[in-house]
């Protein structure tokens, strides 16, 4: 099983984690530890690589919560944990209590965990283009203030997802950013093609992560579109004509 930890999130009875597709058992397009309940995967495969990945990342009983992912900036505190099917429609959480995991379900959007270890806050957000350029980020940092946390305290991971070389996209997204802030356009290099350009997802992320006062950030620089063996992708099952994908868990969670 894949599991990547972040240095600047890792001890101080912190735990994390951000999952490959390894060492599950789905099969076929969704091979092997497919824990998106969104995808038409057998339902029975998905609790069963959820309840691994929680296993792996905690070493003890803990109780995982995903969320109905909208490609928002909405987020919301957790108290308590919900059903794999009654996940509310949100894209950040943050919690201070122990025993509940926060997991992000991705497949080239990144994944950003958060933590205050003082304050014992964490939090996590689903940094699409869309959210990421609304937010989410934000929103996360946020409810975590809400629990107590400080920002000037709190580490930040960014994990595995679609990289720049990998990200194409048409000149009306290039627009888009640089109506929102005319700095962005610092995030898009060109493309082959004309009119076309390559935008930096993960360095965006940072630079929001930056602008809050988030000082302590690790960024995993691995790419999902291209390290098929170890990542699920959208965009690559797209390219490929697949009739659907997996999606990796990104989780942390206070023992």
């Amino acid at each position: 099983m894949l599991k990547l930890e972040a240095s600047g999130l890792s001890g101080q009875e912190i735990a994390h984690g951000f999952f490959g597709r390894t060492g599950g058992t789905s099969s076929g397009i969704y091979e092997s530890l497919n824990c998106g309940p969104g995808s038409s995967d057998d339902r029975e495969h998905v609790v069963e690589n959820r309840r691994r990945a929680r296993a792996a990342l905690t070493g003890r009983e803990c109780r995982l919560v995903t969320l109905y992912q909208v490609h928002s900036a909405d987020g919301l505190v957790v108290r308590d944990a919900w059903e794999i099917g009654d996940a509310p429609k949100a894209d950040a959480m943050a919690t201070n209590v122990p025993g509940i995991a926060l997991g992000i379900l991705t497949a080239d959007c990144a994944p950003v965990l958060l933590a205050d270890a003082e304050a014992r806050v964490i939090g996590a957000a689903h940094a699409g283009w869309k959210g990421a350029l609304a937010g989410v980020i934000d929103q996360a940092i946020a409810g975590m203030e809400q629990l107590g946390a400080k920002r000037g305290r709190i580490a930040a991971a960014i994990g595995p997802c679609i990289a720049q070389s990998a990200y194409e996209v048409g000149e009306e997204f290039r627009a888009t950013f640089a109506r929102h802030d005319g700095s962005n356009t610092r995030f898009f290099i060109p493309a082959a093609r004309v009119g076309h350009w390559h935008f930096d997802l993960p360095g965006y992320a940072r630079a929001r992560l930056n602008a809050a006062a988030i000082g302590n950030i690790d960024l995993l620089a691995h790419c999902t579109y291209a390290e098929a063996e170890n990542f699920f992708s959208f965009r690559r099952t797209t390219h490929r004509g697949e009739s659907d994908y997996g999606r990796q868990l990104s989780a942390i969670a206070l023992l």
